[in-house]
């Protein structure tokens, strides 16, 4: 199966999961196991927007930072400029903030409510260059189901 067969069937499975669940953490818990367990990334998970930063939510792997400034690493700069952000090297991005030194590369796309982004869903992986742009458009739909 490659992976926009993977990604397709995954999003059946996450739209049918959440169909009749309304808690959105419970929501997030779900996403991140299934798209965690599909792709063996390094870390799956989400970050929500309280109190004018990103705290961690649901998540699988490793311990993760707890809570990420407006504008600071992949993630609050995800936020800040309000799009997905692919880091073929994490250690070449100015202000990456090394949760874990077994991430290599990171996607982050960020969770819209209102027109504001109310949350982040942040992947790492120990591998170079692992996301592309089939990842951003498949995680952006996946996203959008919350």
């Amino acid at each position: 199966m490659n992976k926009i067969e993977k990604y397709k069937l995954l999003y059946e499975q996450i739209k049918a999961l959440i169909s009749k669940e309304n808690d959105i953490i419970a929501n997030m818990a779900n996403i991140a196991a299934i798209i965690h367990e599909a792709f063996n990334f390094w870390w799956t998970g989400f970050y929500r927007v309280i109190d004018n930063e990103l705290v961690l939510g649901p998540f699988q792997g490793p311990v993760a930072c707890t809570r990420i400034a407006y504008g600071r690493g992949v993630c609050g700069t995800a936020w800040k400029e309000e799009e997905t952000i692919v880091v073929e090297d994490v250690h070449q991005f100015p202000g990456h903030i090394a949760c874990s030194s077994a991430s290599k590369s990171e996607i982050v796309v960020p969770i819209f409510k209102d027109n504001q982004v109310v949350a982040v869903l942040d992947i790492d992986s120990e591998k170079l260059a692992t996301f592309d742009n089939i990842d951003k458009e498949w995680l952006e739909k996946l996203v959008e189901l919350l």
